[in-house]
């Protein structure tokens, strides 16, 4: 039996992290082929160049695709979408996949959406069936809805997916497969590296090895006018706490120029001699970063995800991730330097804090490329259940 082929698509810098365990399982496994295309802001070094990374990881890419327009507005993100489905087309007819992946709810990631489902090819949506309350949200559930096969993360977004009318035989909850990355870290947890001769990065050089705290503040979408606004607040907070810091760069969204100009910003005027700035990290030198700082603060969803699993406390700020399944390790602030001081300093005081099995159990890149290489693989959803 030929070898069924894999297409997945990597679109920005986090998408890496959240499918890396299974893009190796699939390498690996003796009934699949992986095809890995690379495209959007994982190609761009603002971003962090996470191509890199993945091409230091021993990965072969089938395709890279340039698709990213200027602008960091909501204008400039539905172009970058619509060039994304034109080239991604062209790339899926080269490359005649037996399946397209894409991943969890990035704007861009309905571009592949759209290119795979219109040339009929069958669409496997990563970690379908959670809410976010945002863009990010109604991306995901249109990514759902058309996809044919859904490895879900969650028994909650399990439960999601199946309410939004797809067929139960067709949803399966693997967990994600970075909590397999930090499935890894949490087993080996020392910090071995340093993590500015590493990385370089901008800012002065701080005195972390007594305790540290790491921030990842990304705009939001459908706030993206008040972005400059926001990260000068949480910026403020932490510079008046004056605890040794991490800061890393957002990602590629509406607002990110105005998240961008407030960190050089506030730089230039403030000179912060507490706060270290970074583009990016390798994904499990990112994790074992996390795994041993005090605390991590901002919007990303590693705070709700991996830093669940590996019992890191997180100051969770605005909307991003609103109404995210979390655990206990998360407080949950508004856009208000002394809340946010508040927040941190209750957060890095607290001993109470354990892991919780939410999103897995660090075992999910094998469970994926098991279904992908055994589960019947369709393009409609004419089947009755």
């Amino acid at each position: 039996m030929q070898n069924r082929k894999i297409c997945v698509v990597v679109t920005a810098r986090p998408s890496y992290s959240r499918v890396k365990t299974a893009l190796l399982a699939i390498r690996d496994h003796a009934n699949l082929e992986l095809q890995l295309v690379i495209a959007g802001s994982a190609l761009l070094g603002r971003y962090g160049n996470a191509v890199e990374f993945i091409e230091s990881d021993g990965f072969e890419i089938a395709e890279k695709v340039f698709m990213v327009l200027e602008g960091e507005n909501p204008t400039a993100m539905a172009k970058t979408t619509g060039l994304g489905v034109m080239e991604l087309s062209n790339v899926f007819y080269k490359l005649q996949p037996d399946a397209v992946i894409t991943i969890a709810d990035r704007f861009e990631t309905i571009a592949a959406s759209i290119a795979a489902s219109y040339q009929n090819i069958p669409l496997v949506h990563l970690q379908g069936g959670e809410v976010t309350g945002n863009i990010d949200e109604k991306v995901r559930h249109a990514n759902t809805k058309l996809a044919d096969l859904h490895l879900v993360a969650s028994e909650d977004a399990k439960a999601r997916v199946i309410k939004m009318g797809e067929n139960p035989l067709k949803v399966f909850n693997t967990g994600c497969p970075s909590i397999d990355l930090a499935k890894e870290i949490k087993e080996s947890p020392e910090l071995d590296f340093d993590p500015i001769v590493k990385y370089g990065g901008v800012g002065q050089i701080i005195d972390w090895k007594k305790g540290y705290i790491v921030v990842m503040q990304h705009p939001v979408t459908t706030e993206y006018e008040s972005s400059k606004e926001d990260v000068l607040k949480t910026l403020e907070a932490v510079n008046e706490l004056d605890i040794p810091t991490f800061w890393f760069w957002p990602n590629v969204d509406a607002g990110s120029d105005g998240t961008s100009n407030g960190i050089r910003t506030f730089r230039e005027l403030k000179k912060p001699t507490n706060i270290h700035f970074f583009k990016n990290m390798e994904p499990n030198d990112f994790l074992r970063l996390l795994a041993n700082s005090r605390c991590l603060i901002g919007n990303s969803s590693v705070g709700i995800r991996e830093c669940s699993y590996l019992g890191v406390p997180v100051v969770n700020i605005g909307t991003r991730q609103n109404r995210r399944q979390r655990g206990s390790n998360v407080f949950d602030t508004t856009y208000n330097k002394e809340a946010i001081k508040s927040a941190i300093s209750d957060r890095i005081s607290t001993n109470s804090i354990k892991s919780e099995v939410i999103y897995g159990d660090g075992n999910s890149g094998k469970r994926i490329a098991d279904i992908l290489a055994n589960e019947p693989l369709s393009f409609h959803k004419t089947i009755a259940y």
